[in-house]
């Protein structure tokens, strides 16, 4: 992260809380992507807001990438996101790198009942006292994860 500028950052921040906003006030529910996502499979009952929200999600991020080019790591101009490549001392290639991290965060998802949108973002703001744990572990984790990696 070499050109770090805070109204990007700023205005995701506005929009994740708005998104989230308008979920809780229009449908009762909670902006936790891991749940919203586990519950597709197999469907539940509320499945059509879920594969609402989760297409216009993707599609909201495929929009702001060809209205804003530049958007996102590289700032304006700057290089396109990479995926961060494993430690060469691992011996692992990228795509059981992925695959790994993958499945790491779905169990974590699934043993702290809920992601980070859903207990950073919503759970703080009810000011969720499990949210509020949950969130000092992940970021305790995020810590040891780089310190042992060394990737930032």
């Amino acid at each position: 992260m070499d050109a770090f500028s805070p109204l990007p950052a700023l205005a995701g921040g506005v929009l994740i809380g708005l998104a989230s906003a308008i979920l809780w006030l229009g449908n009762g529910r909670i902006a936790g992507i891991s749940g919203i996502f586990g519950q597709l499979l197999p469907p539940a009952q509320t499945v059509v807001w879920r594969l609402v929200f989760l297409v216009a999600l993707v599609l909201g991020t495929l929009a702001a990438s060809y209205l804003v080019p530049g958007l996102g790591v590289g700032g304006p101009g700057g290089e396109p996101a990479q995926l961060a490549a494993p430690p060469p001392s691992f011996g692992i290639s990228p795509p059981v790198w992925i695959a790994m991290a993958g499945l790491l965060t779905g169990f974590g998802t699934k043993i702290g009942n809920g992601c980070t949108s859903g207990h950073g973002v919503c759970g703080i703001a009810r000011l969720s006292k499990r949210s509020f744990v949950a969130v000092g572990i992940f970021f305790g984790v995020a810590i040891v994860t780089v310190a042992v990696t060394g990737i930032v």
